[in-house]
């Protein structure tokens, strides 16, 4: 099945859907695949990866690190 296809089907799917919740979780998820095709995000270099790789070694050494549930806390404030 090609994709004008697929998109066409899953078109009629969505206009049956009478959930206002699941509307709104599928617009999150359109915004959501919007953004990340406009930010055209490039490969990382191993170049760049060894060297991120170390700098968080060093931060781990140095106490210079974050509990994840702290980190979950801050990324939920951030929306």
């Amino acid at each position: 099945m090609d994709l004008q296809t697929r998109k066409k089907e899953f078109v009629d799917e969505f206009l049956k859907i009478q959930n206002e919740k699941a509307i709104a979780r599928f617009e999150k998820l359109l915004k959501r695949e919007k953004q990340s095709s406009e930010e055209n995000i490039e490969p990382m270099s191993q170049e760049q990866l060894d060297s991120d790789i170390e700098k968080s070694l060093e931060d781990s050494k140095n106490d210079r690190v974050m509990e994840a549930k702290e980190l979950k806390r801050k990324m939920r404030e951030w929306n």
